[in-house]
Parts: C-alpha cells; structure tokens; sequence
C-alpha cells in the first residue's frame, strides 16, 4: 500500500484551485443527469462534487483524506473517508466520477474492480487524472536536488502515471468497455508559483524520505532555481508541464 498524501484543505484551495477549476472537460464527458445516483472518487474538498449535486445528482463523494472529507462536509456534502483501492460498494451507482485522483492510488487493478463492483449494469466511469509523463520536469527536477544532498529517493514513485494504452488494457482487465481514452498535455499556470506548488503536492514525498526540517526549505528553494529556466517565463509566470489521461467506460449491461 502506498504512503498516503494528507493535504491542508486551506494550502489546496489556496494553491490547487486550478485542480477543480480545469475538470469541465471530465464533468461534460460525464454530462451527469438529474436523478441519477454518482460516486465521486477521491472528492478531495468536494468542489467539483458540487458541480454534480448542481446538475440535480444524487451524489456520495469519497477520499481516503479525513480533513478534506471533512471540507467537503462543510459545504453539506455528503462525503466519507474510504480507500479508492479498497471500494466496499456493491451496485446502486449509475455512474462514478473522478477527477485528479486515481495517480494517487497506485493499486489500479484494485480500483478499477471497486468501480466495477460499485456500478449497476450499464453504469459509466469517467474520470481524468495524470498520465504518462505528467509533471516530468518537476518531478526530475526535485529527485535531482534531493539525490545531490544525499536522500536514497527511491527508484519508483507512489503516484501512478499511465499511458493511454495501459488503462484502456487495465479497464478492459476489470471488466469495462472502453468508449474513449486519451493522453492530453494540458501546460497548466501555477499562479501561487512552484514553491507553494512543491510545499502543496509534494509535502508527502519530503516526509517519507524524511526530509529534515533544516533541509526542507532548502531542498524547496534549489528545486525553484532549478527549475526556473524551463518553467517560468520572463515575466515571472510558473506553469507546470501537466499531463492527463482522460477516459470514459462502461459496465456492459
């Protein structure tokens, strides 16, 4: 299992705004309607979950994350803390959504049977989260810094980034039939700039190596340089080179 990510619902809204901000592609794939019964996997702080209730759903938001749960509650939602990899519903949803979430839950197999499970026949599962590729630069970037002074980053990550063909295989693994999946680069400004988007996104990965306080801003600040003349222009603007892999399938009937 892998070391999961808490995040600071307030840092989130306040830095990854642009997360649920960019998901009306996903939401109209999904074109939720009203009566329908949708499971939002890995809701995070239920901003996008609104967007569904709004369209008349009836929706349950998920997310192995109990403070972002609860800031999805706040907005009365109704959200409960459950692994995605460890889905206990059996039918009932018409279909699941989920939207920069499913890299964070390395176990796909373990997923996508859930989602399977979850679904009454003919149910869809749209969702959008990183691919293959996604976030590169930085992600070199910061294993780099964190390598010259000496951590043993280790040789994988915990984050599951996916080409197009490997989920379209592990969808069609789980049972699904696959009526579209796509790789799209998708450069994204970081309007609260790279730091705040390392300190936001990448806390987790700085504690399992065990980053020492003393070396935490530090190990921040070299990657910003590093990363300065290929992620933000002259005129002072971040952007993160962003890659998502997008799909929509079906439970067949």
């Amino acid at each position: 299992m892998a070391r999961q990510h808490n995040f600071d619902p307030a840092a989130y809204a306040a830095h990854a705004a642009f997360v649920p901000a960019l998901g009306a592609a996903v939401l109209g794939l999904l074109a939720p309607k009203a009566g329908e019964r949708i499971l939002d996997l890995g809701c995070g702080d239920g901003v996008l979950t609104l967007k569904l209730v709004e369209a008349g759903a009836s929706v349950l938001g998920t997310d192995a994350d109990p403070a972002m749960v609860a800031a999805a509650r706040a907005k009365g939602l109704d959200a409960e803390v459950m692994d995605g990899q460890r889905l206990t519903f059996d039918g009932g949803f018409d279909a699941v959504f989920s939207n920069a979430a499913l890299h964070w839950m390395p176990n796909t197999a373990a997923v996508f049977a859930g989602v399977h499970r979850a679904l009454r026949p003919g149910g869809r599962f749209v969702a959008e989260c990183g691919g293959f590729g996604n976030i590169a630069a930085i992600r070199a970037g910061l294993r780099g810094v964190l390598k010259a002074r000496g951590y043993a980053v280790p040789g994988r990550e915990d984050q599951v980034y996916m080409t197009a063909l490997q989920a379209r295989g592990a969808l069609e693994a789980a049972g699904f039939r696959v009526e579209a999946c796509d790789i799209i680069p998708r450069q994204t400004p970081l309007a609260s700039g790279m730091a705040a988007w390392l300190t936001t996104f990448r806390t987790g990965f700085l504690d399992a190596l065990k980053v020492t306080d003393s070396d935490r801003q530090a190990v921040i600040d070299e990657t910003v340089e590093l990363l300065r003349p290929i992620l933000c222009d002259a005129d002072g603007n971040w952007m993160a080179d962003y890659v998502r892999l997008r799909f929509a399938a079906t439970k067949p009937e």
